[in-house]
């Protein structure tokens, strides 16, 4: 069965409550696409506003960071549990500004990733090289080494609930892109892996987004590649009308 696309937006730190129902409720009354998915992932004090907005469509919900404890004396984190009853089903992990910014380590993004799954959300895995990693000719031995850190201890039956994307450090926020051939080698070089760590059914059955200054003018040229599932896009999912443009790309 062929991978279904998914066009994922990232709202990040951005938006208020209001600005948030208001963005989602254009996106999805511009939505015209129902062969792929779509999932916002807006702040977590507008997700549950968001998700009510959303409830009677197509348009998903999702997280943007979990905490590894169902519950507890953990000030400021927020429990895979309590972002399913506030309507999420999907969850990011280890994205690269949580490894830059908040100590994201493969040991926490393996806990984080196993929260996810026993909360009944499904984790988007983010995982991708720095540019003086590229420059080294590093990035496959990155990807490797994240990958299997954080893939700790999951059995095959897990994975179908599992998203990866590959986002590529040096493009996030900058304006430079991976070239659809890099971005297609580096899915490629992860699928090889799932099927080493795994099985060829896990790998051919995985979904890998691609992330880094994804935007209507690259976005076709990229989800074209044979080995890309979808895009996690960051500031162009704060405009409904590019954002739209992108799914429409797909």
């Amino acid at each position: 069965m062929p991978r279904k696309i998914m066009v994922a937006g990232n709202w990040k730190m951005r938006n208020t409550v209001e600005e948030s129902v208001a963005l989602a409720s254009q996106i999805a009354q511009g939505l015209t696409r129902r062969d792929l998915e779509v999932l916002l992932c807006p702040g977590f004090l507008a997700l549950e506003p968001v998700a009510l907005s959303l409830s009677n469509g197509p348009v998903l919900v999702g997280g943007q960071n979990l905490y590894w404890q169902d519950q507890g004396a953990y000030t400021g984190e927020v429990s895979g549990p309590q972002l399913k009853a506030a309507g999420a089903s999907h969850v990011l992990v280890a994205h690269s500004e949580r490894r830059q910014h908040f100590g994201e380590s493969e040991k926490t993004a393996a806990l984080r990733v196993q929260a996810a799954l026993r909360a009944g959300l499904r984790p988007l895995l983010c995982v991708g090289e720095t540019q003086a990693e590229r420059q080294a000719d590093q990035t496959q031995g990155v990807l490797e080494s994240q990958l299997s850190g954080a893939l700790a201890g999951l059995a095959a039956s897990a994975c179908d609930r599992l998203i990866l994307a590959y986002e590529p450090v040096w493009a996030i926020g900058t304006g430079l892109t991976a070239t659809d051939q890099q971005a297609n080698d580096a899915h490629a070089f992860i699928r090889a892996w799932l099927a080493g760590r795994f099985d060829k059914a896990v790998a051919n059955s995985v979904r890998i987004l691609y992330g880094g200054s994804v935007k209507p003018a690259n976005a076709a040229g990229i989800l074209n590649q044979p080995e890309v599932d979808g895009v996690l896009v960051g500031g162009a999912s704060l405009s409904a009308q590019s954002f739209l443009a992108i799914i429409q790309a797909a």
